[in-house]
């Protein structure tokens, strides 16, 4: 399978990615603090989140808040895949990887040798930001099931009922928020790449490869 190359002076990002990330960071941020709130309610495990590192002051201005960012994370979510589909963005940048291209690009990371093309997306990024899409997928639904759990009783259902459905929302946020770890140090690693999200850079030059 080709991974076909960026086109030499192309920018890195175009501007609906652009666009659409910094929405992304935004509804996000708002769901994760506003989520806490909601979380100290109710908390499942023996802790609670900081006062400080939540959003909404108490449950129901937590919850205006969560609801709020949810809708305008769905909404740049399917702008999002609509693009990618049209735009061809997800046939060129975030096609799935190899098994073989995975381990060799992983391989390379931990050894601290994986060299990052701005514009350019390596197996290690294809198959976690693929990864990360599922997961925040799997959150709104799960986050439907809990939020409106009579009129979503199939969806329930299909998550093996409220408390599970609770259970696998928390947990995948907690996913949100590793991958968010992660990449926000790859960014202070490369802070280029930071640039690359505020204005139009010019992606590095790069031959194809085998996917």
């Amino acid at each position: 399978m080709k991974n076909p190359a960026q086109p030499l002076g192309q920018p890195a990002h175009s501007l609906p990615i652009r666009i659409m990330h910094w929405v992304n960071v935004y509804a996000l941020g708002c769901m994760m603090f506003s989520g806490w709130e909601i979380y100290n309610a109710s908390p499942d495990l023996p802790f609670l989140f900081p006062q400080w590192a939540t959003l909404g002051g108490w449950l129901g201005g937590a919850l205006a808040w969560h609801l709020s960012a949810a809708w305008l994370l769905v909404i740049n979510g399917v702008a999002y895949v609509l693009y990618g589909i049209f735009s061809g963005h997800f046939k060129r940048n975030l096609q799935p990887p190899s098994p073989r291209a995975f381990l060799s690009d992983m391989r390379a990371a931990i050894c601290l040798r994986l060299p990052h093309k701005i514009g350019h997306y390596n197996a290690v990024q294809r198959l976690f930001y693929g990864g990360v899409i599922c997961i925040l997928a799997i959150e709104v639904l799960t986050g439907l099931s809990i939020w409106k759990p009579v009129q979503f009783g199939g969806l329930v259902s299909l998550f093996g009922g409220f408390v599970l459905a609770r259970n696998i929302h928390l947990a995948m946020m907690i996913l949100i928020v590793g991958f968010i770890v992660v990449h926000l140090a790859l960014v202070a690693i490369v802070p280029r790449t930071l640039v690359s999200m505020f204005k139009s850079v010019p992606s590095d030059q790069q031959e194809a490869h085998d996917a």
